[in-house]
């Protein structure tokens, strides 16, 4: 499977995500998606819906600015400031644990 992904509308603004990790839970297979501008944005998708839904397409597709990085981006970050980092989204078994 492809680790990175286009939704086909924005989420928080943003449309470029990387799958970062695979968790079962009560028999079903969930990917853990993270924007790769921004990892405060992130969602968990059950394999069905990554392929199925019509929301997303294989790989990074090339789109202007404006459309992968939009005003509702700049929005959720006013509403949702953090300091620092607090979120570990890797496994040891993760693609992209290097340690």
């Amino acid at each position: 499977m492809t680790n990175f992904w286009t939704s086909n509308k924005p989420i928080n603004g943003l449309r470029h995500f990387v799958l970062v990790n695979k968790t079962k839970e009560k028999g079903k297979n969930f990917y853990l998606m993270v924007s790769v501008v921004d990892c405060d944005i992130n969602l968990k998708i059950t394999f069905k819906d990554l392929l199925n839904s019509g929301n997303w397409e294989k790989g990074w597709l090339n789109i202007p600015k404006n459309e992968s990085i939009n005003e509702e981006y700049v929005r959720f970050k006013s509403l949702n400031k953090k300091e620092g980092i607090n979120k570990i989204f890797l496994t040891d078994d993760s693609l992209f644990n290097i340690s």
